[in-house]
């Protein structure tokens, strides 16, 4: 038994090592990214952003949307009610605001998304004049220049879409908070220059209205719940690439329990396990291999004889797999504080949590896997869904509550 654990110990010590490596890289590619002239690239844009309910810190997520810098757009908001707690925050947004705004109210979803139904509703409300269609999420707060530099690689036209992603930031910082957010970063760390294996985020994700048409992005979302991982599938159908775009990283401010920790972190892998269930697997198998071994040399180290082989193979282990996510850790966090340069006093705190809850949020990963196997349900937005597959979304319930 103790040869099984050693073979285990000896991947995760080469995953943690290539995960090194790999932080390594991140940090470059944003340095790399961020050096680069600005493109003169300007069309004219559709920001389109759904909202449901009040997030916390609303009113200064919507108006960052109509204060970018950029000469030429518009932005559609859509609800699916128009008696949504969301409308009055809009309504006293879009009467000062300094680019044409508009408010579109959407069909009850059946069979569908409700944010991919309000999604399908806005397209047909575009500005003619719009050659790119932009996608962000309301509890999203971006920087004056994402909307710029999210289209910029856009000019080429052989390219799928463009990307960006979140970070979270605790406004009132909580463990469970601060543990979604590591939770999050790993994700986040998986996006970088090798446009084949990106995937587009829903709230920071740009495409260009031609290549939205040509591949019939608005049918193909009718069934789906996931309006990024569907349009991501059909990018990858049709090899089209998708560009991460560093300065296109977007701040969610907010604080959250442990139980909507759960239920968020949850939700993300019961999603992943319908649209790319490859992904969801290979979280499964790494989550576990983390824990067995992790868990497994604790113990001998703590339980064995002092003087054995086994006791010091465990404590090597345990030291190599600390200091290999401390530092991916540590380098990840590096390359956010270049982009989010507004909440450099939030990110220097999370260099606490940052370096050493990766030891926790493995478990949270093979809970959130473990669920996701047991049950495809689950409540988003107020909505309770079933994910039939990835094209069959059944509609269960709604709830009271319209929290995220």
């Amino acid at each position: 038994m103790i040869f099984v654990f050693y073979a285990l110990a000896l991947l995760l010590i080469y995953f943690s090592y290539r995960s090194l490596i790999g932080g390594v890289a991140y940090l470059r590619f944003f340095r790399t990214e961020l050096a680069k002239t600005r493109s003169n690239y300007t069309p004219f844009v559709t920001v389109i952003a759904p909202c449901r309910g009040v997030d916390k810190g609303m009113d200064e997520n919507l108006a960052a949307f109509v204060e970018q810098d950029h000469p030429g757009y518009e932005v559609v908001f859509v609800v699916d009610d128009a008696s949504d707690p969301a409308v009055p925050v809009i309504e006293k947004l879009t009467s000062t605001a300094a680019v044409p705004t508009r408010l579109v109210v959407a069909h009850k979803a059946v069979g569908s998304g409700q944010k991919v139904e309000n999604l399908r509703e806005a397209v047909l409300h575009a500005d003619e004049r719009s050659h790119v269609f932009v996608f962000v999420d309301s509890d999203t707060r971006p920087l004056k220049s994402w909307l710029r530099d999210l289209t910029a690689p856009l000019e080429n036209d052989d390219i799928g879409a463009a990307t960006g992603y979140r970070w979270f930031i605790s406004d009132t910082p909580t463990i469970a908070s601060e543990m979604r957010s590591v939770w999050n970063a790993s994700i986040a760390s998986a996006m970088g220059p090798n446009t084949s294996s990106n995937f587009c985020w829903g709230g920071s994700m740009a495409i260009r209205r031609d290549i939205f048409e040509r591949i019939g992005m608005r049918d193909k979302w009718v069934g789906t719940l996931s309006d990024d991982f569907a349009m991501t599938r059909v990018l990858n159908e049709e090899k089209l690439p998708i560009v991460f775009v560093p300065q296109a990283l977007t701040a969610s401010v907010e604080t959250c329990t442990w139980r909507e920790m759960l239920e968020f972190t949850t939700r993300q892998m019961k999603i992943t396990r319908v649209y790319a269930q490859p992904l969801w697997i290979l979280s499964f198998f790494g989550s576990g291999l983390f824990n067995a071994v992790m868990i497994s040399a604790f113990l001998i180290a703590a339980l064995s004889s002092r003087n054995s082989f086994a006791v010091w193979f465990s404590i090597a282990t345990i030291a190599i797999v600390s200091i290999c996510s401390v530092g991916k850790a540590w380098l990840r966090l590096r390359a956010v504080e270049l982009v989010l340069t507004g909440h450099a006093a939030a990110l220097r705190r999370q260099y606490w949590t940052q370096n050493t809850l990766w030891l926790l949020t493995p478990a949270v990963f093979l809970y959130n896997c473990i669920a996701a196997l047991m049950s495809r349900k689950m409540t988003w937005r107020g909505i309770r869904y079933e994910l039939k597959s990835p094209t069959e979304t059944v509609i269960i319930s709604g709830v009271t509550s319209q929290r995220d």
